[in-house]
């Protein structure tokens, strides 16, 4: 699969590595894509196995988007790309705004939803957003299951999204589709639980499980 991926931050890298080790064709896109220092950058990152281009030409030949960008520069970055570069196309998106001190961008509408307000004919699933970068690509690390959430309106974009997720080494078992793209406000919101317990912890390597008890009641 052909994944184009924006941002080449700390989660940008650790994604584009890990879906091509998996053998997908990833490629970074990032507006410093002609600076040598960057170049070298990720090349001691993710060596050869991944091409960095502009973000315009990493768009254009996806099958999947993955938006790694800064929560609160999303959608600024998203349109100067134009609505028609990403219609139609799956769009994943892993950010979470920030604004001063830990406190929400978005903490009515999360992001996920703003997206796919601002760009209505993208297909925006939402997910690794409440696990940090290097257990996105080892979940297997991790002592024990951990639960992996997805949200999106479109159920064909997800089951595509949840196969990345297995490349990644995320079973089955693992993932939790939570339902439409409104949900994605839990998601985001969990980011301040993340924090919390980042701090109690001294590290930000863990993860969650859903569990349930033995004999569970429908709602």
């Amino acid at each position: 699969m052909k994944i184009g991926i924006l941002g080449t931050g700390n989660v940008g890298r650790a994604l584009a590595d890990g879906w091509a080790a998996a053998g997908h064709d990833v490629v970074l896109g990032s507006r410093r894509s002609q600076d040598l220092e960057l170049r070298s950058e990720l090349e001691a990152s993710v060596g050869d196995r991944v091409a960095v281009a502009d973000p315009g030409q990493a768009v254009a030949g996806a099958d999947v988007v993955v938006n790694a960008t800064p929560g609160t520069a999303s959608v600024p970055h998203l349109a100067s790309l134009g609505s028609s570069a990403l219609a139609g196309k799956i769009l994943l998106d892993v950010a979470v705004g920030f604004g001063e001190g830990v406190t929400l961008s978005h903490p009515v509408e999360s992001l996920g939803e703003e997206i796919q307000r601002t760009f209505p004919d993208t297909r925006v699933v939402k997910t690794l957003c409440t696990i940090d970068a290097g257990l996105m690509v080892a979940p297997g690390s991790l002592v024990g299951p951990s639960t992996l959430f997805l949200s999106g309106d479109d159920t064909d974009a997800k089951r595509t999204v949840e196969t990345l997720l297995n490349d990644l080494g995320w079973p089955p078992e693992s993932l939790l589709d939570l339902g439409g793209i409104a949900t994605a406000r839990g998601q985001e919101h969990y980011s301040l639980l993340f924090m919390g317990i980042a701090e109690a912890l001294g590290s930000y390597g863990f993860g969650i499980q859903v569990v349930v008890p033995t004999s569970t009641q429908s709602l």
